[in-house]
Order: C-alpha cells, then sequence, then structure tokens
C-alpha cells in the first residue's frame, strides 16, 4: 500500500485516482496544522489503515519540524493511546474541541 504525502494531507488512491484513505491537516499558523479529518474507506476498514495514515502522520510532522492541533475525534483519541508523540502537539495538555469522526467525509 503506497501513502501519498502532500503538503496537507496524505492519503492512499485507487488505481483510478479515488481517495481510499486519508487524513488532512491544513496549516493554521507558520509551523502548526490542524489534524482535522481521517477517512478510510469500506473496502479498507478493518486494517488498521487509519493507524497507519497517523504513523505516517508523525513522520511528516517530525521531519518537517510542524506541530498540530487536533479536531478530528480519531486523531484524539490515536494521540490518546500514543502519549510518546504528544511532543508533536502544538498544545499537548488542551483537550481540543471534537469536529471529525472517521468513515465519513467531512
Amino acid at each position: 500500500m503506497e501513502f501519498v504525502h502532500n503538503p496537507n494531507q496524505i492519503a492512499v488512491f485507487s488505481e483510478d485516482g479515488e481517495t481510499l484513505a486519508e487524513v488532512t491537516f491544513p496549516e493554521v499558523e507558520e509551523g502548526v496544522v490542524d489534524v482535522d479529518h481521517t477517512y478510510v474507506s469500506g473496502e479498507l476498514r478493518g486494517q488498521g489503515i487509519a493507524g497507519k495514515l497517523m504513523s505516517e502522520l508523525v513522520k511528516d510532522l517530525a521531519e518537517t519540524d510542524r506541530k498540530a492541533v487536533l479536531t478530528c475525534s480519531y486523531a484524539v483519541d490515536w494521540f490518546e493511546r500514543h502519549e510518546e508523540y504528544r511532543d508533536l502537539l502544538a498544545k499537548p495538555d488542551e483537550k481540543p474541541p471534537l469536529a471529525c469522526k472517521i468513515g465519513g467525509k467531512h
């Protein structure tokens, strides 16, 4: 499975270019992105793809020296389970508002 890294998105595409899975993270200020959306298509659910997207995201954040705020509920849950990446959060002690749910496009 190939993860395509774009400036504010990491995604998996089908052969015809359809988005099968993605995490989006637009920049909200210099050096800070908002992880606002996680999506995994029905055909890929149950395979750990969302977690793999988040692993790719933390690598991207570390490599580009950026921090994240979280408004996607899946991202919030993932970072709570992976305390070792709290240093990548812009506000590690603040509980974010939840706006996103995995599975549907927003």
